[in-house]
Parts: structure tokens; sequence; C-alpha cells
């Protein structure tokens, strides 16, 4: 926690609701999200329960498994979520534009969860059925196993920060604004709207309080209210159990009983589910009120190209991902996820002046004015050959506390192409803040002078950050057939076994 963030959940208990953290939307929001509210069973290994599914407010799918401790009807559950989400994701691959890399889709499907616990399901059901065979004694049917690869591709997505093709409402929240109550509290979606947005009349406090209890407001799931569960989920489910026991003796008087059982349980689970897919979609348009970050289009982009990538995959191979990542793959994911970290939190900086304002109270950047410029000032190469570059010199004046050193690099954010490096930290004999002198090696053209504009002036104020997208590097990995002894040599080229599809629900 940064002393911003502090000071603006200070100002939240204060003011009685959330205190923006961001002034721009630093999120992708697709004009047709698939939205997934899961329900798990209690004391079961992420056994679906039901789901709320669609793609508008208006719009939702209950999909229900009446018993589900029942193999079969767990399954059945997957097929019909297969029926309404496929066709959804694979629709996007129709329109794309050409790029000299190769195709990219003009849009990519967006899947949004209320909360990490959703990724979570999200990720556990998809292992447990992307192994699925389509034949045999315990075949399901075909669309299950492509669901669950096309599932484990949003999952570890949602692990690179900045993709937006899948997210968290909470976590999106909480981006966004601070509330006056505990991050674990703030994993409540129903808690966390009530600061952001509290009903006519309510405090934050008071709405979260009211939110926090699931007479009045269901948990966001994928677990559901012990009080429930005991009171009338699990009489709901013995009635269906009865049900089908009835039937099977006497099928043709038993029919009716076991649809009435259905519809008692999808009139109960509805309760559960459509108050959190409410506050999903009420979420969604208070973060669409916000402008997007300038950045936010090249990530979705690249959420785009990835998407087109995965799914050109599944036309030409379409295997499972692996259970599990060898050496050399897994040190690889982390790296990507190290540089795409170190990316996102420099382009939410120079997006966002709130952000920025972080990074200026821990000493990462400053802000001031430029006092002196040395805009002709050319220097050795250090190539021989008396050949010269230019390196214009810049003196700013701050009044901020820095802990940057002499030869780190910085850029400026209304500058981002134009990378300094910091000659000397000087305190000015009249006292009063820093002099900062910077070194442009860049941005500048490739004339020996300078193209007007692309040096600043005295008296601009700039606003620099040493928060750059290249501070993770890594050493070179090496192919997958050289991974050395030390981490289980070479892996066994991955093929799936009915191993894979092991799961601790089974």
């Amino acid at each position: 926690m940064t002393a911003i963030s502090s000071y603006a959940r200070a100002l939240a208990v204060a003011t009685g609701t959330a205190a923006p953290t961001a002034t721009v939307r630093h999120a992708h929001l697709s004009a047709r999200p698939f939205v997934l509210v899961p329900l798990t069973l209690a004391g079961e290994a992420n056994a679906p329960l039901a789901a709320m599914v669609g793609t508008a407010w208006d719009e939702a799918t209950l999909l229900v498994v009446a018993q589900p401790r029942n193999r079969d009807l767990r399954f059945a559950f997957a097929d019909q979520l297969a029926q309404i989400m496929l066709p959804h994701v694979l629709g996007f691959a129709a329109a794309t534009e050409e790029l000299t890399s190769g195709p990219r889709s003009l849009d990519a499907p967006q899947l949004i969860v209320p909360n990490p616990a959703g990724v979570e399901f999200v990720r556990l059901f998809a292992r447990s059925t992307r192994f699925r065979s389509t034949e045999g004694e315990y075949a399901v049917a075909p669309n299950v196993p492509v669901l669950g690869r096309w599932l484990t591709f949003f999952a570890e997505r949602a692990e690179i920060p900045g993709s937006s093709l899948m997210l968290a409402v909470t976590d999106l929240l909480g981006l966004h604004w601070a509330t006056g109550q505990s991050a674990l509290e703030d994993a409540n979606l129903a808690a966390l709207l009530g600061w952001i947005d509290p009903p006519p009349g309510l405090r934050g406090a008071a709405a979260a309080r009211l939110a926090e209890d699931p007479r009045h407001c269901p948990p966001a799931g994928p677990t559901t209210d012990p009080g429930f569960d005991t009171e009338q989920l699990a009489p709901a489910i013995a009635a269906y159990d009865t049900a089908v026991a009835a039937a099977a003796a006497d099928p043709a008087a038993g029919s009716a009983g076991v649809a009435r059982a259905v519809t008692r349980l999808e009139n109960l689970l509805r309760t559960q589910l459509q108050p959190t897919w409410d506050l999903v979609w009420r979420a969604l348009d208070l973060l669409d009120g916000l402008p997007p970050g300038a950045s936010v289009p090249a990530r979705w982009e690249t959420d785009r190209a990835r998407y087109t990538g995965f799914h050109t995959y599944m036309v030409e191979e379409g295997l499972p991902q692996a259970r599990r990542d060898g050496a050399v793959t897994a040190a690889r994911r982390l790296n990507r996820i190290e540089q795409a970290q170190a990316a996102y939190d420099a382009d939410r900086a120079f997006d966002d002046p709130l952000v920025m304002a972080q990074h200026r109270v821990t000493g990462e950047a400053f802000s001031g004015t430029v006092v002196a410029v040395e805009r002709d000032r050319r220097i050795p190469n250090g190539r021989g050959k008396g050949r010269l570059v230019t390196r214009p010199l810049l003196t700013v004046r701050t009044e901020d506390p820095i802990r940057l050193t002499v030869g780190a690099k910085v850029v400026a954010s209304s500058r981002r192409r134009q990378e300094c490096v910091i000659e000397a930290i000087d305190i000015p004999p009249e006292g009063g803040g820093l002099l900062i002198t910077l070194e442009a090696r860049s941005g500048m053209g490739r004339s020996a002078v300078p193209a007007p504009g692309t040096v600043a002036e005295v008296g601009e104020s700039l606003c620099y950050s040493a928060v750059l997208a290249d501070g993770v590097r890594s050493a070179p990995m090496p192919d997958t057939a050289d991974t050395p002894w030390t981490h289980g040599g070479p892996p066994e080229p991955y093929e799936p076994t009915e191993k894979d599809t092991a799961e601790a629900w089974e």
C-alpha cells in the first residue's frame, strides 16, 4: 500500500464514499463481454453447482447441476456452457485484418467473472474438462474438451498483467477506487460497490455492512453461504435425489417429480446468482464511464493477436495444454509475466497522473520545470574516428524528493519517445529543491541539429519517471531440449493420457 492509496482510503472513511485512485480506465471493456457468475458445491473441489451466463444484462441464462456429485450431470453442465460460450468465442475469428505478421482478429472475446475466485474456478474447471475423451466408456460431448482448452487459454491470459481477455470485476474496481475497508473486504463485490456507488441515503460503511448480510445479498460466488447450504440447498438436493429414486422405480409417475425438484433448485439458485449478476453489470457500467487510458488500445491489440494465434492453433492442432509446465517453459512464463508487469506499471503511470503521483511519493518519479537547456551539445560517440552525436542537456528544478541516482534512465510523460539519463543531481546555492541535469539520448531525429520541438524549452513543466517498460531483464533461456539435469533434464514430448483427467473431486 502506497502513501497515496493510504490517503485515499482515509479520505473514503472521512467522506463516506470511495475515493478515485485513477483518472482513466486501465483496461479494455468489450461492447459484448461474456459474463460468467459460477457457484460451486461446498465440500467438493470445484464441483459446479450453477452458473449464470450471457452477453447482456437482460439476457441471462441459468445453468444448474441438480446433483453436483453426479459425474454425468457435471459434464452435461459443461456441454450446456460450451453450447452457449463457444459460438460467442469463435465468432470473433471471422473478421480479421491482414498484417505483415499475419492475420489478426478485428475484435476478441472478453470473459468477465465477479472476483479472483471466479478466475480460479475457470482454471480448475478448464483442467477438469480439456483432457476428456469424446469416445469410450466415459465419453463426453465433443464440445466439452474444446471448452476446457478455451477456458484454459482465458485463465492463462488472466495471469498476464494488463491483459483484458479475462477480468475479475473486484480487481478492476479496486484498481480505480479506494474504499474505507480492508483489501480482504474489498473481495466482496457487493461491499465494494457499496462504497463506490452507495444507495441513496447511505454512506459507504453502512452500505457495505448491509451488503455483507447474506440474507440481503448472497455471496458473489463461487462459494455459497453456509446458512443457505444447510437450510435451503441441502433439502432441495435431497428432494431431487428422492425424486430420481422414485422415477427409477416408476418412470411414468416419477418424471413429474424430478421436473418439480429441478424447478425448485433453479428458482432457489437463481436467488443466489441474480444479485451478483446485477452487481457485475452495474460495475461494468461504472467502469465504462471512465475514459480509457492512452495505452489501453495497444494492449488490446496484443490480446487480439493472442486470441487469433490460439484460434489458429485450435484449428490446426487443438491438443490440450499440458497439465504442468516443464522447467524452461515455466521460467519463460514467469519472465513474460514479469515483463508484462513492468510494461503495465509504466503504461499506467504515463497514462494517469494519479498513478504517477504514487511514484513521485516513492521517489521513482519527479515533476519540475526546465530552467536551462544546452540544445546543440555534441559529444564523441565513443566509436572513434572523431564522430560526434547530439546529446542535449536539460536542467530541471524539482521540489519532489527523489531516490534516483546518477545514471538512472528516465522518460517524461509528455515525451515518451525521448529517453534521458541523469547526469547530475545538485542542490542549488539558494536552496529550494533540487537541480537535476539530464542528457537526452533519443527522440530528436537523425540530423546534427535537433528537430524543432524535440527538445524541451526553458519554462516547460515536465514529469519524469524511472518506471519503464524495460525494467525487467532475463538471462537467455536454454532450448527445452537442453534443460539441465538439475531441473529434470529434457522433458518427454507431451501427450495427453488418462492420468491427466484425474481430479481431486472424482
